[in-house]
């Protein structure tokens, strides 16, 4: 009998003012899954958002939402870039956008609503009204 079982990581870096502040681990939900599956038979929408919010609650599978989303952002290249098994998406939150004190993210297929494919939780990034925010976040397929 063969036994194969493929899993699903991701990890992100937030960099404010050209500088790493942030660097952590996410959940991937299992709406994000379920959207895994329908990308591989050909359906299913593209991740073309990353998200930022103020939540604190703790990332969960069942996730479908951030708890307190602040502001989302399209990424600079739509589905992200795939190298081999990961694929990297990335934004960038200018002078005036996304202000706060920001301490959750995730990935969606739309620019309000839509399927999302992760989220994470981490130590707060207040993000004042002259900084700029960039979030690099990789997805494995291990």
């Amino acid at each position: 009998m063969l036994n194969d079982s493929i899993k699903v990581k991701g990890a992100l870096s937030i960099s404010k003012n050209g500088v790493v502040v942030q660097e952590v681990h996410n959940l991937v939900v299992d709406a994000g899954k379920t959207l895994i599956a329908a990308r591989l038979s050909g359906s299913g929408s593209v991740i073309g958002y990353m998200a930022v919010g103020s939540g604190s609650a703790a990332a969960a599978v069942g996730n479908t939402t951030l708890s307190a989303e602040m502001d989302r952002n399209a990424l600079t290249v739509s589905g992200g870039t795939a190298s081999g098994p990961t694929v990297t998406y990335a934004t960038t939150w200018s002078a005036g956008d996304g202000t706060g004190a920001i301490q959750e993210a995730g990935l969606f297929t739309a620019s309000s609503g839509g399927t999302m494919l992760a989220r994470t939780v981490f130590p707060v990034v207040n993000k004042g009204a002259a900084d700029v925010i960039t979030i690099t976040w990789e997805v494995t397929i291990l």
